[in-house]
């Protein structure tokens, strides 16, 4: 005997996209993305391999390169002058976690109502706006021995004997150019801390106060995870540049009496000396130094808030369970239909139905 079922629409139950593909916006889309990668390849990848191959030559502009393997590198790490550079940087990492903190400070003050709040926030941001070489010239003639800051130490009562010089004593000259290096990139960290900030829900606040949290346990609880994003990120970015410093040690003193950094340096032998070759083994250094850095400080900072979320981390691991349990369900529902349907089928064409008879 022979009995029939109703037929089983498995196409009923997935989603039926009835929109068909749209290939001239996809051309769209291609052409628009092709020029800037294009760009992107032939201005920076393809130069920065060929930077890499000329790494392991012996080489001049003009002459006939001679491969030497990896004595540049070794140059760079044996070379007195060379490392001596290389500890420079940390000076400028000082500055840059300075930098860092004096930002966050401020950004904490004027991101909420303060009188003057917006002159401030002008005021500190203005300096990053204005050229690096002009900076540079600045600060040379205000630390010339006499002018700008000596005339003021002066009227507050130092005597001009008593007052080192900023930029020929090696005690202070490096400190001096990190202070200008700040004072320039302090307004950029600042803004950025600022907009994240202010993009916490203010109830947060609210409610803090309620349940008795002083101004520094806002700070610490609510704060601090909700721009924890944006502080790595301004101190990658601080870290990052003060490896690379160049335009205040390059304007303000040329290199000289110590305070010539690595990328400093690295200007003189490429230009000056003509070593193409060890310069372009000192940029990779360089680079790999950068990425180091950039790790390790993603490390630490996920280390010192593995127990601070915002909430965007537990809604995402639970948007991430609904949407696997979602396709679960579909995989087994696919398996209990008989005959297999597409998740999405393009075009007007009717639904295809499977008769199950026994």
């Amino acid at each position: 005997m022979t009995t029939s079922q109703p037929a089983v629409s498995t196409a009923e139950a997935v989603p039926f996209n009835k929109q068909p593909r749209d290939w001239k916006k996809i051309g769209i889309i291609v052409l628009f993305c092709a020029l800037p990668i294009a760009l992107l390849v032939v201005f920076t990848y393809l130069p920065f391999f060929q930077m890499c191959g000329y790494s392991f030559y012996k080489m001049k502009y003009i002459g006939t390169p001679k491969f030497i393997g990896f004595k540049n590198y070794t140059d760079i790490f044996t070379r007195p002058d060379l490392l001596a550079t290389l500890k420079l940087s940390l000076y400028y990492m000082v500055g840059a976690l300075i930098q860092v903190a004096l930002a966050l400070y401020l950004a904490t003050v004027l991101a909420f109502k303060v009188k003057g709040g917006s002159f401030f926030k002008g005021a500190i941001f203005f300096p990053y706006l204005i050229n690096g070489i002009a900076i540079g010239f600045i600060f040379k003639f205000f630390y010339t021995r006499g002018y700008v800051l000596d005339s003021v130490l002066q009227w507050c009562g130092f005597s001009l004997d008593n007052l080192p010089y900023w930029l020929r004593d090696q005690k202070v000259n490096n400190w001096s150019l990190v202070a200008s290096s700040v004072w320039r990139y302090l307004g950029q960290t600042m803004i950025l801390f600022i907009g994240a900030i202010m993009s916490i829900d203010g109830s947060l606040y609210e409610a803090a106060e309620i349940d008795g949290a002083n101004k520094w346990q806002q700070f610490k609880h609510i704060i601090l995870p909700g721009i924890q994003t944006i502080l790595v990120l301004n101190i990658i970015l601080s870290i990052t540049g003060s490896l690379s410093a160049f335009e205040a040690p390059y304007v303000i003193t040329s290199g000289a009496n110590g305070t010539g950094t690595f990328f400093v340096q690295m200007d003189k032998i490429a230009h000056s000396d003509q070593k193409v070759g060890l310069a372009s083994a000192m940029a990779v250094v360089l680079l790999v130094i950068i990425m180091i850095c950039a790790l390790l400080q993603k490390i630490i900072m996920n280390y010192l808030f593995r127990d601070a979320d915002d909430g965007t981390a537990k809604a995402r691991k639970h948007a991430q369970k609904v949407e696997k349990a979602r396709k679960k369900a579909m995989r087994q529902q696919n398996k209990v239909a008989v005959g297999a349907a597409p998740l999405f089928k393009n075009g007007s064409s009717a639904k295809t139905e499977t008769a199950v008879e026994s």
